[in-house]
């Protein structure tokens, strides 16, 4: 299964639009696919604290997590980062869910030249939890997404499709291969 994260705390935000898309994607070519809409989520901000393990949220975040075999994260870029949503979400996950698995990576800028700090961030971020982070990742810019929060610009659609698409040949390889402990 591919966890696909939609890591805006917009509910009908442009990131939505890049995660749904990827989502379709992976279903089309044949992959079980989770959608998590982080803005659907109800995690509190992460304190380390023991009690947050026996919060259902995060329990049921944590198992979700640990079923993927590859990870495709969207966020949008918030001053040069990824999104105060997205960094508490990863925050509660750890190595024992990346490990061997991994992860495609893709933001919504606001325009120009934004996006590719916040993949930095986020590619960082997954490196600390271990995940193989595939070196392609895709920028979309808000305008290559219309009101019906759907990627008008094909050459953008057609990068987000093939990252996709290389997600689930790498994390076809690597499961099949994956040690078991």
């Amino acid at each position: 299964m591919i966890l696909v994260i939609g890591g805006s705390p917009r509910q009908l935000g442009r990131t939505q639009a890049v995660s749904s898309h990827v989502a379709s994607t992976l279903s089309q070519l044949g992959a079980k696919v989770e959608y998590v809409n982080l803005a659907s989520m109800t995690l509190p901000i992460y304190d380390g604290s023991l009690e947050q393990n026996e919060l259902l949220e995060v329990i049921r975040w944590r198992a979700l997590a640990g079923q993927a075999e590859g990870f495709f994260i969207v966020t949008p870029d918030y001053h040069n980062g990824m999104s105060g949503a997205l960094k508490n979400a990863l925050d509660y996950l750890g190595g024992s869910h990346f490990r061997h698995k991994p992860s495609a990576i893709a933001a919504l800028a606001g325009g120009g030249k934004g996006g590719i700090n916040a993949l930095n961030n986020l590619r960082l971020v997954l490196r600390g939890v271990y995940s193989l982070v595939l070196p392609d990742q895709v920028v979309v810019d808000k305008h290559q997404i219309n009101d019906q929060l759907q990627i008008t610009d094909s050459a953008i659609s057609q990068r987000v499709n093939s990252l996709a698409a290389e997600l689930l040949t790498m994390s076809d390889l690597l499961a099949a291969n994956r040690p078991h402990t």
